[in-house]
């Protein structure tokens, strides 16, 4: 099977692309390639961070990596968290502080649309592809469910009366944003490696 380098250490988004891509392809992740680095998100944009990533990986191994930024983007708090969706509230990634801090902020706001939106950022043969899944939806007033992962527990895709976090990985897939990100990388990949 054709391996690829996935630039992440993050276990939940590796289960979720390897459920997209099955036996297509090994994802291979960071700590798999044997490369323990942590590769900084200093950037403004999700599509800044992805190529970070990829680009830091690709430098250092010379062969063809992907990575991933996903930001949570409430439209009624000008698309915060966004890009900062992992440190909302501070720098320790506490993914419930995170949310305590967005439902406080959105606690007054009638208007709860929100999206998840990843990018992807593939470096293929020296030349870097992007791929972007948008998955809208709202924001709950308090937390639901046990599954998934950052800010899932508040989260309900359009079509859906169930937050992510109360879904199967199987169920989340027919609606993420990641998976529709995934999709294309795969695609990609099917014709070209």
């Amino acid at each position: 099977m054709r391996k690829i380098i996935f630039a992440t250490n993050n276990q939940h988004k590796v289960d979720e692309i390897r459920a997209v891509v099955g036996n297509k392809f090994n994802i291979v992740t960071l700590k798999e390639a044997g490369i323990n680095i942590e590769i900084e998100e200093p950037h403004a944009t999700l599509h800044e961070n992805a190529t970070e990533k990829s680009t830091t990986i690709f430098k250092l191994i010379g062969e063809n990596v992907f990575s991933e930024d996903t930001g949570l983007e409430v439209f009624a708090l000008n698309n915060e968290p966004g890009v900062k969706s992992a440190r909302y509230a501070g720098d320790e990634r506490n993914f419930k502080a995170n949310i305590d801090l967005l439902l406080e902020k959105l606690a007054a706001q009638t208007n709860r649309s929100a999206q998840f939106r990843t990018v992807i950022s593939l470096i293929f043969e020296e030349k870097e592809y992007l791929f972007e899944g948008i998955c809208k939806g709202k924001i709950t007033t308090e937390l639901s469910g046990e599954n998934g992962f950052g800010y899932d527990p508040v989260f309900i895709p359009d079509g859906s009366d169930k937050t992510f976090a109360s879904m199967s990985l199987g169920e989340k897939n027919e609606f993420s944003h990641r998976k529709k990100a995934t999709n294309l990388l795969l695609d990609f990949l099917l014709q070209h490696a």
